[in-house]
């Protein structure tokens, strides 16, 4: 007898019969529970019924489907892990989810998706743009679609939509479309992209994805497409395990790249530019694609890709530019924009006009340099300068100042002509309030 678990070794038993063991008939093989476990109590003694999700089956190699194969059962439900099991939430955020969607609950002086941001005291951005702190006194503003700017108080026309990946805070540039209904059976895609750079195609890079999302489970079905290792690769799971494409390096010497890719039950098949057409079987028996979240390009509202369906799980977003998106959910039918209407996002971030740089239009002053992110655009200002523009100095009592003030004990520091003094509160005294 040999059992191994967790990865583990395994472990070995033998067991010697002074007698040749008997044929033996088996009856039905319970999974989790027994029916009756008083008639069963005499040889295995007491039994408890197993609590928790059982995902994959085996038995001599040969896969059983959980639910396909069973004669009977009772109690079941379908696995359903909260995204609060993981406890996403950082600096003593508290999770809350419900059967769609999650967020964390944010302590005084945090912010961001993950609670991961000191806050954005008085928040300047408009137009519902998500405010980071890039300091502890100065704010960037990362643009939702449709706005520009150093506040977001732009609005832009975009027709060939620009993405910037993966930004110094943690955040990604991302479009979100409607859900794209009438593709269970069958799906057809096409799509164009222009990479930021050479090296932008050897990244792990996201391009779109529609799926379960926001359980991170093996088991979810999902649609994926984006840049590993300078290679294509589409993948998509219909329940019972994922089936992956992967094309011939890109020829990076072409300005353009063209995408057709498309899934009829469990076939799928690929093609990238003038290279062959490439296929592949889904494993399993399940046959339909169940998937019901927005249909997102270029990267995705949250960017843990830990929260994402198990499969590839890209770990950054896009850098280039995409365009010309339509779909179809077969062959009869029309190819057309995703969204309603068409063409139209229901959401993004940080998206600009391909080829466009808002830092045409952005002067920083005293050294500060332009830093652009799709739409979104701030001042990377040097030692000594803050501001939106790097044209206020750093006080000697500000919080960036190097080295920074000694007052201690709550002492206040208020600047001088020349250096600084320190204000003590009730109880302290000294130079820099040191003493009791």
């Amino acid at each position: 007898v040999e059992v191994a678990a967790g990865g583990i070794p395994p472990v070995q038993h033998k067991l010697s019969l002074p007698y040749q063991a008997p044929q033996v008939t088996f009856g039905s093989l319970f999974l989790g529970g027994v029916p009756t476990p008083a008639g069963i109590q005499a040889c295995a003694g007491e039994i408890q019924g197993f609590k928790g999700c059982i995902r994959d089956f085996q038995v001599n190699s040969e896969e059983l489907f959980l639910i396909d194969e069973a004669l009977g059962g009772r109690n079941v439900e379908n696995c359903n892990v909260p995204v609060c099991d993981y406890q996403p939430c950082r600096n003593g955020g508290t999770c809350t989810s419900n059967a769609e969607n999650w967020f964390c609950e944010c302590p005084k002086l945090y912010s961001g998706k993950l609670c991961q941001f000191a806050t954005c005291a008085g928040n300047p951005c408009g137009h519902g743009a998500t405010c980071v702190p890039k300091s502890r006194r100065d704010a960037v503003c990362l643009c939702p679609y449709g706005r520009a700017g150093i506040l977001c108080t732009d609005a832009v026309s975009i027709s060939q939509p620009s993405f910037s990946g993966t930004d110094a805070f943690g955040y990604t540039s991302f479009l979100a479309y409607s859900t794209i209904p009438n593709i269970s059976s069958s799906h057809e895609f096409l799509l164009k992209f222009h990479l930021a750079n050479h090296h932008s195609a050897l990244q792990d890079n996201l391009i779109f994805f529609t799926g379960q999302k926001g359980q991170g489970l093996s088991g979810d079905d999902f649609l994926e497409l984006g840049l590993r290792r300078g290679r294509v690769v589409y993948s998509y799971n219909l329940g019972s395990g994922t089936a992956t494409i992967t094309s011939e390096p890109l020829d990076l010497a072409l300005d353009l790249h063209v995408v057709q890719l498309g899934r009829h039950l469990q076939e799928g098949w690929l093609k990238v530019d003038e290279q062959q057409n490439r296929s592949t079987t889904a494993p399993g028996r399940l046959v339909g694609l169940n998937v019901f979240s927005q249909f997102y390009l270029g990267g995705y509202g949250e960017y843990t890709p830990e929260l994402l369906p198990k499969g590839l799980r890209f770990q950054n977003s896009f850098e280039g530019c995409i365009f010309d998106v339509q779909v179809r959910s077969s062959a009869q039918q029309q190819f057309r924009w995703p969204g309603a209407p068409a063409g139209q996002p229901s959401a993004g971030r940080s998206v600009g006009q391909c080829r466009d740089s808002p830092c045409s239009l952005i002067r920083c002053r005293n050294g500060g340099e332009c830093r652009a992110r799709g739409a979104t655009v701030y001042c990377d200002c040097l030692p000594g300068w803050k501001g939106a523009f790097c044209t206020e100095a750093v006080s000697v009592c500000d919080p960036e100042h190097d080295p920074p003030h000694l007052c201690k004990q709550g002492g206040t520091c208020v600047p001088l002509p020349s250096g600084y003094t320190c204000h003590c509160p009730l109880g302290t005294a000294g130079a820099y309030c040191e003493q009791g």
